[in-house]
């Protein structure tokens, strides 16, 4: 089993991330990690403190002369807007932020302690920890990508694309990531009417897996499903609102016979299969060897340099409410976070199916229920 903690405030000194269960023996550099904190930074519509910053993983624990070691692994990424101590205090809190809630909650005088944390800045150490899980899933052929499907009003039309064309199309990440080029432009046209505006975009994206065997997680116990741990991880993203998988939305308004996917047998590769994948790869809570099929949607970031009206914390009266270094729309760069903690539960369903001290013996399990599953 695999589990994360991170630490660390938007404007402080960094962040850091600790993650515990990661078998002995898996090759793991600094630039494993750093690619994906790169691509987290990228997407049209980031604001300037992806210019300010150049995230770089710094592993301080769990691995020696670049290989696991059975300890805990321990991430930091420093950052160079280090001034929190000297920042302004925040009494107009933003509408849609943890700014007014997180002061009730912990009886603070200002916004400032509450928005340094709930800031997404947060994410980084998230996209640190996700790619060390998915170098560890890359060992059993196991692989993630994300793309963008929707932002404001214009939605990319990718049919029934399979995981590998959209790999093929978003390959060079582009503007966007999104697999579809003209809806990808009519994108760009919108997030750039919302700057102009001062305002901001949510959007959708999807995460997909390839490659993740049938059996991981389980029917047997609520919290062992692995499609209600997709949900609350992509639910603990800011500003993502909702989660859908396979047809999720869509097949409440269709009949049974259209959504649930037709079982076949292939008798040459001795292997179960389906005419469809509506499940998204998901039945009853397991895997079932399908391409997985996760679905974020993103509510508009908010903070906006046309600020909402709010109330002042100390006066009681009626302002507009603080603005912070922010984006127009990050619906890209949420695609990255979302591929992080998605990698982080299929990796930790996967060690609980397969788990041991060390990648060899969890190899070996995992050919040994291959073989099995075949003689099913």
């Amino acid at each position: 089993m695999l589990r994360y903690m991170t630490a660390g405030e938007s404007h402080g000194k960094g962040l850091m991330a600790i993650l515990e269960g990661v078998p002995a023996g898996l090759t793991l550099s600094a630039r494993d990690i750093d690619r994906d904190l790169k691509r987290r930074m990228k997407g049209y519509g980031r604001g300037k403190r992806m210019a300010i910053e150049c995230d770089r993983a710094d592993i301080v624990a769990g691995c020696r002369k670049g290989v696991t070691i059975g300890s805990p692994v321990g991430i930091f990424i420093k950052n160079r807007d280090f001034k929190i101590n000297t920042l302004p205090d925040v009494f107009d809190p933003r509408p849609g932020h943890a700014d007014l809630a997180g002061v009730m909650k912990y009886g603070f005088k200002d916004a400032r302690d509450v928005l340094e944390r709930a800031s997404a800045r947060e994410t980084a150490s998230r996209v640190a920890s996700g790619a060390v899980a998915k170098v560890l899933l890359r060992e059993f052929g196991i692989e993630i990508l994300s793309h963008v499907v929707s932002v404001g009003p214009v939605s990319a039309d990718v049919g029934k694309l399979s995981f590998q064309e959209i790999k093929e199309r978003v390959r060079n990440f582009g503007k966007l990531n999104c697999a579809e080029p003209k809806a990808e432009k009519a994108m760009c046209r919108e997030i750039d009417k919302a700057s102009e505006k001062g305002d901001t975009l949510g959007g959708s994206f999807e995460v997909m897996v390839s490659g993740a065997p049938p059996g991981l997680g389980s029917y047997a116990q609520w919290d062992r499903r692995i499609d209600a741990a997709f949900a609350r991880a992509l639910m603990s993203i800011p500003a993502v609102k909702a989660v859908s998988i396979g047809r999720g939305m869509e097949s409440a308004r269709s009949m049974g016979s259209d959504v649930h996917d037709v079982i076949t047998y292939n008798r040459a590769g001795k292997c179960f299969g389906r005419s469809s994948n509506n499940a998204g790869g998901v039945e009853g809570g397991v895997t079932n060897g399908q391409t997985i099929m996760v679905t974020g949607f993103m509510k508009p970031i908010a903070t906006l340099m046309s600020p909402l009206a709010t109330v002042n914390m100390k006066s009681k009266r009626k302002s507009g409410a603080s603005r912070e270094r922010s984006d127009t729309c990050a619906v890209a760069a949420c695609g990255v976070v979302a591929e992080a903690v998605v990698a982080i539960e299929i990796a930790s369903a996967f060690l609980e199916k397969f788990g041991s001290d060390s990648v060899e013996e969890i190899r070996r399990n995992h050919k040994a229920y291959l073989e099995a599953v075949k003689n099913i």
